[in-house]
C-alpha cells in the first residue's frame, strides 16, 4: 500500500479494489479553505478511521462522500469523488439515491420522532424497497439484528424511539442507515455522547458490520481509532498528512507531525 505525501499530494492506493476513491478534494466556506487536495481509497474491506485535532478537515471530508455540504450555502467543493467509478457530483447523479447508499450517523444520535419500528422502515418505504409489511417486517428485524438491538427492543417495536437510552438510539440510528442496503456507512464521532458501556457496543457493532459496508469513522480518540479501525488517515490544517495501516500509523508513523499528535505533543 502507498501512502500519501505530506502535503495532500499523489493518490493512495488501498489493499484492495476500493469502494470509494477521492482524488485532490478541495473544500471552501467562502473565502476560507478548509480541505486542502485530499486524495485517498476507501475499500469495504477495512475501517477506516479519520483522526486529527478539532477544526482539521475531517469531518468536513467525510461530509463530502455524500454530498452534505450541498445543504451548506457557502461550501465549495473541487477535486473528484467516485463511487464504484461514478462520480457522486456528476450533473445526473441523484443525491437522495445517493445517500441511501452513503449513508450516515452523526456525533449525537438523533432518532425521528417516532416508533422504533418507523424509524427502521422510514427509508425503506420512500425507497419503494418493501411492497407488503412482511416484507417491511423483515427488514426492520434484520436492520435491527445487524445493529445489535432487536432482542432489547422486539416486544416494544411500537414505542418511540426518543425513549430508549443513548446507545441504543444511536444504534437505532444505525440500523435505520442498515435500512435501505446502504454500501458505504459513515460514521462522525458516533460514541462521543456515550457512556463506555454503549460506546463499547458501537465498537463491537462497527466490527461486526466490517467487510459488509464500506465504514468510516472520524473520531477525536485515538484509542477507539486504534480498535476499531485497520486504516487510519491523520488529517491537520486542511491536509492529509498520512495514511496508512493503522497499525503503523500509531507505531511508525512516516511524518513528524503524525509523530507529534500520536504522542500528545498538540491536539
Amino acid at each position: 500500500m502507498t501512502t500519501q505525501a505530506e502535503g495532500g499530494e499523489g493518490p493512495v492506493q488501498g489493499s484492495s479494489r476500493p469502494k470509494m476513491t477521492a482524488r485532490d478534494v478541495r473544500v471552501s466556506y467562502g473565502d476560507i479553505e478548509a480541505l486542502k487536495g485530499v486524495s485517498i481509497d476507501v475499500s469495504t474491506e477495512d475501517v477506516t478511521a479519520f483522526i486529527g485535532p478539532s477544526g482539521c478537515g475531517k469531518s468536513t471530508f467525510l461530509r463530502c462522500l455524500n454530498r452534505m455540504n450541498d445543504t451548506v450555502a457557502s461550501a465549495r467543493v473541487s477535486g473528484e469523488i467516485l463511487l464504484d467509478g461514478h462520480d457522486i457530483y456528476a450533473p445526473d447523479m441523484d443525491v437522495v439515491q445517493l445517500r441511501a447508499r452513503v449513508g450516515m450517523v452523526f456525533q449525537k444520535p438523533n432518532p425521528f420522532p417516532k416508533s422504533i419500528y418507523e424509524n427502521v422502515g422510514y427509508g425503506p418505504r420512500i425507497h419503494g424497497l418493501a411492497s407488503k409489511k412482511a416484507d417491511m417486517d423483515a427488514i426492520v428485524e434484520e436492520s435491527l439484528r445487524r445493529a445489535g438491538l432487536w432482542d432489547e427492543v422486539k416486544d416494544r417495536l411500537q414505542d418511540s424511539g426518543t425513549a430508549l437510552s443513548g446507545g441504543q438510539q444511536q444504534r437505532l440510528c444505525i440500523a435505520r442507515a442498515i435500512a435501505v442496503n446502504p454500501e458505504v456507512i459513515l460514521m462522525d464521532e458516533p460514541a462521543s455522547a456515550l457512556d463506555p458501556i454503549a460506546t463499547a457496543k458501537i465498537e463491537e457493532l462497527i466490527d461486526d458490520l466490517r467487510g459488509r459496508y464500506a465504514i468510516v469513522i472520524v473520531t477525536h480518540n485515538m484509542q477507539q481509532a486504534a480498535r476499531v479501525s485497520q486504516k487510519t488517515a491523520f488529517f491537520h490544517l486542511g491536509t492529509l498528512v498520512e495514511y496508512g495501516d493503522t497499525r503503523e500509523i500509531f507505531t511508525n508513523p512516516k511524518q513528524p507531525r503524525t509523530k507529534d499528535y500520536i504522542t500528545g505533543r498538540y491536539g
